[in-house]
């Protein structure tokens, strides 16, 4: 198997090989973690920036220790602190960094579409790092790689993904991985969340959380973004929570030996209670282990391509 590309932008776009390839070689770095030194020098003289326009907490430590793990030098840029706040553009700004010796550019952005951009601007490497509501590639391949660590396979698995669908980057990035490598996708919420038209996705659209869950292997929740939503799509939050949250009562409805997934941060209370979210059933901190892992194996192939 090989993996050709530049950048990483989406996964709509990416074979099931490539897909594969960011798994496996994911694997071979986790092994890495059990080590006392789990340095693996690889991108060593290697520039790597983290150009967040958005908040972030996880991905963009996950990218710097990964980086950092392969010997990178890495820049976190603050767009607050930077000359965008004078009117200069996201594309002079890109080429800037570029000029002082980037290889890697990590991009969040609220707009859709914004590393697509960039990707065809500058010559260094673009990670999408999330889009607005498009996608976020490296959370869809770290959910797949913890669901196909856990339960051996994707093939076949019935995924049921709850919560804020319409706004959700993450949802779209898991939807095209997890098909493209045989999964069966159910996509649960109110209708107000959960638009007829994702169907053309090729998911089966459920508006019961207790019929949404029944065959599951595995529940991917996502919250609520109030941040991206224009008006209230539902009348309160306790409302969402009776409704769609997964707490004591609702997890019953489920198989015995379902995963539960969440790509954080986590509404506790809402769409998952404390005592699942902390309980056996949960990989929620895994999943953040394996973020490191994803990251170091995207940075590593494109930085090599086909894994030389």
């Amino acid at each position: 198997m090989s993996f050709n590309q530049k950048h990483l932008l989406e996964l709509e776009h990416l074979t099931r090989e490539e897909i594969e390839t960011i798994l496996d070689t994911a694997r071979q770095f986790k092994q890495t973690f059990q080590r006392s030194k789990k340095k693996v020098p690889t991108l060593v003289g290697k520039t790597v920036v983290n150009l967040f326009f958005e908040n972030s907490t996880r991905t963009r430590t996950s990218f710097e220790i990964a980086a950092k793990r392969l010997g990178a030098d890495v820049l976190n840029f603050s767009a607050s602190t930077s000359s965008l706040s004078k009117g200069e553009t996201i594309i002079d700004t890109a080429r800037t960094i570029e000029a002082m010796g980037s290889d890697v550019i990590i991009v969040r952005h609220s707009c859709p579409g914004a590393p697509h951009l960039l990707a065809k601007k500058v010559q260094s490497s673009i990670i999408n790092a999330g889009d607005g509501c498009h996608e976020h590639p490296t959370q869809g391949l770290l959910d797949i790689f913890t669901m196909r660590e856990k339960k051996g396979k994707i093939e076949g698995l019935n995924v049921a993904i709850i919560g804020d669908l319409s706004h959700s980057r993450v949802m779209r990035s898991n939807v095209w991985g997890l098909l493209k490598l045989g999964a069966k996708v159910t996509l649960v919420g109110p209708k107000t969340l959960v638009p007829r038209a994702f169907e053309k996705f090729g998911c089966k659209i459920c508006y019961s959380l207790r019929e949404g869950i029944a065959e599951a292997d595995v529940i991917n929740l996502l919250r609520i973004q109030l941040e991206r939503q224009q008006q209230n799509l539902f009348p309160s939050i306790r409302e969402y929570k009776l409704l769609y949250g997964l707490n004591g009562k609702s997890i019953s409805w489920a198989r015995d030996d379902v995963m539960i997934m969440h790509p954080g941060p986590v509404n506790r209370g809402v769409e998952i209670s404390q005592q699942i979210a902390d309980g056996p059933l949960s990989v929620i901190n895994e999943q953040v282990t394996n973020g490191v892992a994803i990251r170091m194996a995207v940075l590593f192939l494109l930085s090599h391509p086909s894994g030389k």
